[in-house]
């Protein structure tokens, strides 16, 4: 593989690693601080896909990225109200969303699975106009992209240091002792997850506007579990010892090194078929790592212990 393969290579799975990094963030809000899991992520990013669009098409590029939000901000509502007002449990509330929000998506185009944005102005046309003729006119992807990743990990640590913020993160952790300090849980919950699914629904929307269209099945590759790995991973980085934004920053770096292991898969002309065991597979690794990590160590122990014994 040449060095201009290897640094396009580089540079395609960091801006996808970007884009998914925005999800990333988003499970790293319900998932590790709220300690909810929200099985709605596929269905969200989807629906922030149709409406970043939709809106698009309609000649409002940068709206679009607030427009999607929006829309994830309800989409989070819905969920956080059944698993708080009406006792649904969280996975099955999850799953219900997710379910619903296919043919949400599929009512908001007109029953069109698929949309095109080829002549339509979106944000990074407008950046690729804006940097034309300067040194990073090849860049301006990727530029779009750092700008939005690094609001959002600005926002969310300074969010998470708020009074609302450390109540979000103590429901989380302790929903019986929150309820006995006067803070209801049902509200940080609610506000946790309409945030979170508002990060989701922004990663949709820039994904369909990078690849210039939406389709209906555009999560169908696995967007959770494609999140949750990098999570995982970004957490072998900097785990639950490290500042908010350190693995905030972690978070961005294992969807970055989760979508270059699947580029190299690519690269390795590995059938479509096999894309999603990579998926799974990555996944076990990042799950199982620091278990497997632990016991490798008390082994090695155990060896050194055994070969003391028999020197004595």
């Amino acid at each position: 593989m040449s060095l201009d393969k290897i640094l396009s290579l580089m540079q395609t799975s960091l801006e996808l690693g970007l884009i998914s990094s925005l999800t990333v963030l988003a499970l790293f809000l319900s998932y590790s601080m709220l300690n909810v899991c929200d099985l709605s992520t596929d269905g969200c990013y989807t629906l922030g896909a149709a409406v970043g669009t939709l809106v698009a098409l309609s000649g409002h590029p940068w709206l679009s990225l607030p427009a999607a939000m929006l829309a994830g901000v309800i989409s989070g509502g819905v969920t956080a109200v059944l698993q708080t007002r009406m006792g649904v449990q969280s996975l099955l509330a999850g799953i219900v969303v997710n379910t619903a929000l296919y043919s949400v998506n599929l009512l908001l185009t007109g029953n069109k699975a698929q949309l095109s944005l080829n002549k339509t102005t979106t944000v990074f046309t407008i950046a690729k106009e804006g940097f034309k003729g300067t040194v990073l006119g090849d860049q301006y992807k990727l530029i779009v992209l750092l700008i939005v990743v690094v609001l959002i990990i600005v926002f969310l640590s300074l969010f998470l240091r708020t009074r609302l913020g450390l109540s979000i993160r103590a429901t989380g952790s302790n929903a019986d002792m929150v309820r006995s300090s006067s803070i209801n849980p049902i509200f940080t919950t609610t506000v946790g997850l309409c945030v979170s699914n508002s990060f989701t629904a922004l990663s949709g929307c820039l994904m369909a506007q990078q690849q210039k269209s939406f389709d209906i099945n555009m999560a169908s590759s696995g967007v959770l579990t494609v999140s949750l790995a990098s999570l995982l991973i970004g957490g072998v980085f900097f785990g639950r010892n490290k500042s908010i934004p350190l693995r905030a920053i972690g978070a961005v770096l294992g969807a970055f090194i989760f979508r270059l292991v699947y580029a190299l898969a690519l690269r390795l002309h590995m059938p479509a078929f096999m894309l999603k065991a990579v998926s799974a597979i990555i996944v076990i690794l990042a799950i199982s790592g620091p278990y497997l990590k632990t016991q490798l160590g008390l082994l090695r122990r155990r060896r050194c212990a055994a070969r003391g014994e028999e020197a004595s």
